[in-house]
């Protein structure tokens, strides 16, 4: 009983390792993406553009 306890304990233990690194990897493979800085002169741009729509 108690060799059963312990194989599948270790079979447990590698599973959520291989799980752990394989989140960990993916992770890193992941490409993040920023918007471009809002200019000022855009900002004033965008708000007299929605001024004359209305």
């Amino acid at each position: 009983m108690v060799m059963w306890s312990i194989v599948v304990s270790i079979i447990f233990t590698i599973i959520i390792l291989l799980l752990t690194l394989l989140t960990i990897q993916q992770g890193y493979g992941y490409k993040h993406t920023i918007d471009p800085p809002v200019t000022k002169d855009k900002t004033q741009q965008e708000a007299e553009d929605q001024e004359t729509k209305e």
